[in-house]
């Protein structure tokens, strides 16, 4: 296994200097899909404490998205013809991608989680196939991205997309099926191997039969038949009773709480600091070991570790920045917010598209196990679709307002727009921008300075700077900020966060 190097020293004690725009971005391109010029400048200043417990409280008292009108649709909604029942089913489908997607780009911490623990509790829609399974799964995922994970494991087994996907609606009493018993050890609660023996996953197999109603089967929702229940003595992790599903969950809690606590505060590490929590260079496992010991003493509540987390000086550590590869949706969406410049539906549904090609399908993780993020996000054929992806979507804005490039970049230069008259300094203040830690060194940002001046006649620079021109009243700036940009798309370090 390939593991990067966290050379992350610093403690989970709180960060209690001022945040300055690098923070800032830093702390919105993790919390979310990053954000505008205008909402950084307004956390500058601010402390850690303060803006995290602003966005911890909004994604809890957030609700969830409304119900579509399909949401408790089963086949009988549906036309008996298959090409028009299934042409509905992915307008439908298209409808609510789009739906979630603009919840993603909306919602900061709330979506960003509702999105992690997609992949953490993973199904496919491809497998169970219905539209309103999708909807109450999504539900469940947004209801509990931030509040009690015990609560959260329980609802999320009892989804009947969970149900289907895991092979829970095929778990008879008299015929258990083992799968989701497995998964619910192996890649929900405690980790491969960790804690639990074959022997456990066949007896939880049992605890957990019955849920098997399906009805006119594909888009009923499952409920409980105690005819199917295996009403036997079953032993799990030491407990030895006539336990149900319900039990098995609390046996699991009171049983193996810090291996569960262990095994979800290291992914959170993961997806929230630095992909890797292994590498013994820095203080990682001690500030995995902090996390479960608040997971356990706040009996699963999730808001009080992510605050732990997001309010220290770990989290905002020179090494935690810029260290994650972005996700398709990641490059997409950060782009987007980070510039404001103005999208719409279809530039969205573009997005789907894109992700799509590059490995990640909403709503479709590769397999049980879900994306698996980082360094498989790069590879040839990849890195190529994420150029001419992102030039693409560059170019569309462009031809669709090129005025918004000035703006944008007004936006960040502020009075040197208007007053300076080295583009270098400009493109210098765009680049530490869009870039998390900016680019490598000197030289690369004299290459960079150069696209951003190429538009401009060579004359001009002789001599010296000409007092002619400013961002804001040069008539080809625009142009100038649409080449930088395209520029830094291609550069290494626009694939981190």
């Amino acid at each position: 296994m390939e593991y990067f190097v966290n050379c992350n020293s610093s403690t989970l004690a709180p960060y209690t200097i001022p945040l300055d725009s690098t923070k800032a971005a830093h702390l919105y391109r993790r919390l979310g899909f990053s954000a505008s010029v205008a909402t950084i400048e307004q956390a500058v200043g601010q402390t850690a404490s303060t803006l995290v417990d602003s966005l911890i409280a909004e994604a809890f008292n957030m609700a969830p998205i409304q119900a579509p009108t399909w949401a408790d649709w089963t086949n009988a909604n549906y036309p008996e013809d298959d090409q028009q029942r299934n042409q509905i089913k992915n307008t439908q489908l298209s409808e609510f991608r789009l739906t979630y997607s603009n919840a993603l780009l909306d919602n900061n911490l709330r979506d960003r989680l509702s999105f992690f623990w997609s992949n953490h509790f993973v199904t496919e829609i491809d497998i169970y196939n219905c539209n309103s399974f999708l909807y109450y799964y999504i539900d469940c995922l947004q209801r509990n991205a931030i509040r009690n994970f015990k609560t959260f494991v329980s609802e999320i087994g009892l989804t009947s997309a969970m149900l289907y996907y895991l092979d829970g609606v095929y778990n008879n009493g008299n015929n258990p099926n083992e799968n989701y018993a497995r998964e619910l050890y192996e890649l929900f609660t405690l980790g491969e191997g960790n804690g639990y023996t074959e022997e456990d996953i066949i007896e939880t197999a049992k605890a957990l039969t019955g849920y098997v109603e399906r009805g006119e089967i594909g888009c009923t929702a499952v409920t409980f038949n105690p005819e199917r229940f295996d009403a036997g003595s079953k032993t799990i992790l030491g407990q030895t009773g006539n336990w149900g599903y319900d039990d098995v969950i609390d046996i699991l809690f009171e049983q193996r709480a810090d291996e569960i606590a262990e095994f979800i505060c290291r992914k959170l590490y993961e997806f929230f600091v630095h992909p890797d929590s292994r590498d013994e260079t820095g203080n990682a496992q001690i500030i995995i070991s902090g996390m479960a010991s608040t997971f356990v003493s706040s009996d699963f509540e999730i808001a009080p570790v992510l605050a732990q987390l997001f309010k220290s000086q770990h989290f905002f550590d020179d090494n935690a920045i810029g260290v994650i590869i972005k996700s398709p949706y990641d490059m997409y969406f950060n782009f987007f917010k980070e510039t404001s410049f103005t999208y719409d539906d279809l530039n969205i549904e573009e997005v789907n598209n894109y992700t799509r090609l590059l490995g990640q399908t909403l709503f479709d993780p590769f397999d049980v196990a879900g994306w698996q993020r980082d360094r498989s996000w790069i590879n040839t054929n990849f890195m190529i679709g994420r150029w001419l992806t992102i030039e693409t979507i560059i170019e569309g804005f462009y031809q669709s307002d090129n005025e918004q490039f000035r703006s944008f970049a007004l936006s960040i230069t502020g009075n040197d727009g208007t007053d300076s008259n080295n583009p270098d300094v400009i493109a210098r203040q765009i680049i530490d921008f869009i870039l998390p830690k900016g680019l490598l060194g000197e030289p690369e940002y004299e290459k960079a300075f150069a696209i951003f001046r190429s538009d401009v006649d060579d004359t001009y620079y002789e001599g010296g700077i000409d007092e002619s021109w400013t961002l804001a009243m040069w008539q080809q700036a625009p142009f100038q900020v649409y080449l930088l940009l395209q520029y830094l798309a291609r550069q290494p370090e626009f694939q981190l966060k």
